[in-house]
């Protein structure tokens, strides 16, 4: 079955910009809504189908979400550190229900330097708002500074990326235009690059939103009792400005927010949501968003490691002008997340809709849920949709590489759900001059896994590889499982609790063998395991060898009929 999904134009009524971050349009706008013929997830799906939804609404590394709403449309990205396309678009109609519509970065500057793997680095923590008819997204990359990226079309073209303060350790960057006509930015420090952590920082940006106008006053220190403060977003509420921010670390903190009466503080401090007795650890850092009808919501993520982290939802209240978040049983004001909850009163009921996941490959472009390592060649990868198949190319892996980690055509995707398989059909066709190119189906992470083929003087053959600690250099140990009769091969990988992978192959689509020993999925640099596939070579050649991708299914567990997690 193929993915299908329709873009269509929306008109949006003329109403007023807001500061929380929850803009709406002044104008019309394109937006995108997903239409009922959409695939729709046979692993995770958030929507239980009674008017409740559970948690995580996104089983997937949507790391350190942000959230905006134009009208009745919400618009969400996230970190995509040295992935790319970076900066995802998703959209819904209900904060339960979401569609991956677009991205925001082709290609990631600075763009010679992102053409080899930057492995945690690049994207960090994205705001995205909408302001004056046109969406913006900031986020700080550790090494150069920065950067921001706007657009009237969320699911369009965005603008080349303007460097809007050069500087190394500035991360975790977020706007805010206020009533007056000024405009701000708060953001974050990285301790590896900048020297300093656990503090913020406000400047005082000019109204196009292209440049700092000054050197920024630290507002916030949380040393003593928030350390690794980080994540900012800057919100208006009621004559207050508020800076949510997380702080504790990744995955044992806690949701603080400050305000103030003025945008320089000096700032109050609360913590608003944390753990308690729950099994969501380190909830935080994301974006507090509103319903046209006036209720209020939190995004934030849950680090579940080899899955990344993962994006929940959570009712949000207003109480003495503080935010609680999740469920507050003691009346303290610190709440607790809830793992279910009536969905958002949003005026109506929209169809179920999950990120993409499978891919027939029968369009001329790459599916939106598809991600390389590095800036892409426009030789890895084309289209073939005369013939329903994805051709990628083997490239030359770069010089003195010792595996995968420093391969940049890797084309991977985000796990979907905690249990899954991944199965895929293949016909590799190596260049009869050369050897050792390679094609395969990859769990990568800072440990990774394949089940791949092989050319050789005498044929193809079938191996199964494997490598802990890939980060460090580590040699690849492979275990040749023998020769292959044919050029074309179904390849799978299931995918269990634990992130336990075991791979396995097929001839003809019906029987598959296993191989290997059972694999523990181990995540990146700042991201989760990812599956995919991939084309090498080692020599330099004029004309390289191919695969071809018939196409690439994400299903439900052979020995799980229960793996799909709710109700369609």
């Amino acid at each position: 079955m193929s993915i299908k999904y329709k873009i269509v134009s929306t008109a949006l009524a003329a109403l007023t910009c807001c500061l929380t971050g929850s803009c709406v349009a002044q104008q019309s706008i394109k937006t995108a809504a997903i239409q009922p013929d959409a695939q729709v997830s046979q692993v995770w799906v958030a929507d239980k189908g009674d008017g409740t939804y559970q948690n995580p609404i996104l089983y997937a590394d949507y790391s350190d979400p942000d959230v905006c709403r134009v009208g009745d449309d919400y618009y969400m990205t996230s970190s995509s550190f040295n992935a790319i396309p970076g900066l995802q678009i998703l959209h819904s109609k209900d904060m339960v229900n979401w569609k991956i519509i677009g991205y925001a970065l082709d290609r990631l500057p600075p763009y010679e330097h992102f053409a080899k793997p930057q492995h945690g680095n690049g994207v960090w923590a994205p705001s995205i708002r909408y302001y004056n008819g046109e969406f913006y997204i900031y986020w700080g990359d550790p090494d150069f500074g920065i950067y921001m990226v706007k657009t009237k079309d969320p699911a369009g073209k965005w603008e080349k990326p303007v460097l809007v303060q050069e500087g190394k350790g500035l991360i975790d960057a977020c706007p805010l235009w206020d009533e007056n006509g000024k405009a701000y930015l708060v953001h974050a420090f990285a301790g590896s690059r900048a020297g300093i952590k656990s503090v913020l920082a406000v400047h005082e940006m000019s109204p196009d939103g292209t440049k700092l106008l000054d050197e920024g006053t630290l507002v916030f220190d949380g040393h003593d009792e928030h350390p690794t403060v980080e994540g900012p977003k800057f919100y208006k509420h009621n004559g207050y400005y508020y800076i949510f921010a997380p702080a504790g670390g990744v995955a044992t903190g806690w949701q603080l927010v400050l305000r103030s009466k003025n945008p320089y503080g000096p700032y109050e401090e609360k913590i608003v949501m944390e753990q308690g007795k729950t099994t969501i650890n380190g909830p935080h850092q994301g974006a507090w968003v509103n319903t046209p009808s006036g209720e209020d919501w939190f995004f934030h993520f849950q680090d579940v490691e080899a899955y990344g982290r993962i994006v929940h939802l959570q009712p949000m209240k207003w109480k003495n002008g503080w935010p609680v978040i999740g469920e507050d049983k003691d009346g303290d004001g610190k709440g607790e997340p809830v793992l279910s909850h009536k969905k958002p009163n949003v005026g109506k009921v929209y169809p179920v809709a999950t990120p993409q996941e499978s891919d027939e490959f029968d369009g001329n472009k790459l599916g939106l849920q598809w991600q390389w390592h590095a800036n892409p060649k426009v030789t890895w990868a084309f289209a073939n949709p005369g013939k329903g198949n994805l051709r990628l190319f083997n490239d030359k892996v770069p010089e003195g590489t010792k595996n995968l980690w420093d391969v940049p055509n890797l084309l991977l995707q985000k796990f979907p759900a905690e249990t899954f398989t991944a199965t895929t059909k293949l016909k590799f066709t190596p260049n009869q001059k050369l050897q050792n190119e390679r094609t395969g189906l990859l769990v990568m992470g800072e440990d990774y896994a394949y089940i791949g083929l092989v050319s050789k003087k005498d044929g193809v053959y079938l191996t199964y590889t494997s490598v802990d600690d890939a980060h460090k250099g580590t040699p690849e140990k492979e275990e040749v499982i023998g020769k292959l009769n044919s050029s074309e091969v179904y390849f799978r990988v299931e995918v269990d609790k634990g992130g336990k992978c075991q791979f396995s192959y097929s001839e003809d689509g019906q029987k598959y063998k296993s191989v290997g020993s059972t694999f523990t999925a181990a995540p990146g640099r700042w991201i989760g395991a990812k599956v995919g596939v991939f084309a090498t070579r080692q020599d330099k050649i004029n004309d390289a060898g191919f695969v071809d991708v018939d196409w690439f299914r994400i299903t439900p567990n052979t020995n799980s009929a229960a793996s799909i997690q709710s109700k369609k």
